[in-house]
């Protein structure tokens, strides 16, 4: 069986992505889909996720303590078959990792997943409070459905 490889990505890896990951392995139903996550800078590497990103993902039943940040490394975009971006800047940043065609083709915004062309942000929601983070599962979630049913 073929394995699809999606690695998710945002500024830290301790926020948005964590999230991404977790429920898009949350979905996952096989072994077919492999998931990571990773930030475009190294400020948080060899860390947890935010403990809101934790709370938020532990109410909707997922477990998402056993990622620890990581920034992104030009390797990943031969290693994987799509790589989202939670926003345009750490979509411009991994672009800057490509050099070459397939390799800028793998990189999405993950939310032209639900509404395409739309090249709608994930907010981060560092800063903000924990509705911030709730309002963030939420969008993810329906992306990650959308993933799901392109990958199938």
């Amino acid at each position: 069986m073929a394995v699809t490889k999606v690695l998710m990505v945002c500024l830290g890896n301790i926020c948005r992505s964590p999230l991404a990951e977790g429920i898009l392995k949350s979905k996952v139903l096989d072994a077919s889909i492999e998931v990571d996550s990773a930030g475009t800078a190294a400020y948080h590497v060899g860390n947890l996720p935010d403990v809101r990103s934790i709370e938020v993902a532990k109410k909707y039943g997922i477990d998402i303590t056993d990622q620890q940040a990581r920034q992104i490394k030009a390797s990943d975009l031969d290693t994987f078959d799509f790589i989202y971006a939670m926003d345009e800047a750490n979509y411009r940043t991994i672009l800057k990792l490509a050099t070459h065609p397939s390799q800028k083709q793998k990189v999405l915004m993950i939310m032209n997943e639900l509404q395409p062309n739309e090249n709608i942000s994930v907010p981060d929601p560092y800063y903000g409070g924990d509705r911030g983070f709730e309002q963030v599962f939420a969008m993810l979630d329906k992306a990650c459905d959308c993933i799901i049913h392109k990958i199938k």
